[in-house]
């Protein structure tokens, strides 16, 4: 299945792309998802355990799988004082 991802701040930086559109096995994780992105965007690499990722506008967890033709969203970790 064909999932987008879209990137947002330093992970945007990163990976030097806004979107990437991904091939993954129907009934993949999120979990899984981090893999792919680990190894298509080795620059992630650095931060692809502490991305938070939502699907229709809500955070998932690595366990949640994702449905056919779904766009995620991809967030790099949150700092401050």
């Amino acid at each position: 299945m064909k999932v987008r991802v879209r990137f947002f701040a330093l992970a945007r930086e990163l990976a030097e792309e806004r979107e990437l559109e991904v091939e993954l096995a129907e009934g993949a994780t999120i979990a899984q998802l981090r893999q792919e992105l680990r190894t298509a965007l080795p620059a992630l690499a650095p931060i692809v355990g502490a991305l938070s990722f939502a699907i229709d506008d809500r955070y998932v967890d690595s366990n949640t799988s994702i449905p056919p033709s779904a766009i995620v969203d991809c967030f790099p970790p949150v700092s401050g004082g």
